[in-house]
């Protein structure tokens, strides 16, 4: 396998005497679709934290291609093409989904917050923003206040302003919480798309989603991951069936 173009070698982290995440090692590739999945409290949006640069590890590290990033933080991991969807930045709700994806482009080209709003309004921007907007399905809303936007237009929305950013790797945390069936759907295979020219992480707790998406999957119960592999492997192991799968059954 070629080099992880993002990867955590035996992370760590605690919050006082708990520890969230224990010895973590987990690779990235481009072009395939990589699941996280584990019960609520196993330490996962703690492991995205410490991948997207929100959290320094404790101990261990954390790649870019083979160099150490462990001391970058967000915005620096972001410059590299690290997106963490719905945290890349906050939802603007007074704008429009058209002006919040805008304003994600420019951000990524390091402009003050005061340009924003003329940013936003400069037409090839405009034209570019429009395109995302279409590619996670929204572009019916595109003039709508992100205020008025429902649960599941509100993560199409955050999407758009991810891959605006232009990542290379893709943290994506539970992207279709709050859909419906056909929005679900629609965005699995969106998600599908993506994996083909990113490396995707998904945190997913819908397995039929995770097993029908993923080229790999990690499983991470109490900060440690107990499995890793193919989707048919982690299925049958036992030890999964155990701590995770028969849970949700």
């Amino acid at each position: 396998m070629p080099e992880a173009l993002l990867e955590a070698r035996n992370v760590s982290k605690s919050f006082g005497a708990l520890l969230v995440t224990h010895h973590v090692s987990l690779s990235l590739h481009r072009g395939e679709i990589h699941a996280l999945i584990g019960p609520n409290g196993a330490g996962k949006t703690t492991l995205l934290a410490q991948l997207s640069g929100q959290l320094r590890p404790d101990s261990g590290g954390v790649f870019h291609r083979g160099r150490d990033v462990s001391r970058l933080g967000l915005a620096q991991r972001a410059r590299l093409g690290v997106a963490r969807s719905f945290q890349i930045t906050a939802v603007l709700p007074n704008f429009t989904a058209l002006e919040n994806v805008a304003t994600a482009a420019q951000a990524r080209a390091r402009h003050h917050f005061r340009f924003w709003r003329d940013a936003a309004r400069d037409r090839t921007l405009n034209g570019a923003a429009m395109e995302l907007l279409e590619r996670v399905g929204l572009q019916d809303a595109a003039q709508l206040p992100a205020a008025q936007l429902s649960h599941g237009q509100r993560r199409q929305l955050e999407l758009a302003m991810a891959l605006a950013t232009r990542p290379q790797a893709l943290l994506l945390d539970e992207p279709m919480a709050g859909m419906g069936p056909s929005e679900t759907e629609a965005m699995s295979a969106l998600v599908a798309e993506l994996g083909r020219d990113h490396a995707v992480l998904l945190v997913e707790h819908d397995m039929d989603v995770v097993f029908r998406l993923a080229e790999r999957i990690s499983v991470l119960v109490y900060g440690s991951v107990i499995a890793s592999g193919r989707p048919e492997a982690v299925r049958a192991d036992p030890e999964v069936q155990r701590a995770y799968l028969s849970e949700e059954g």
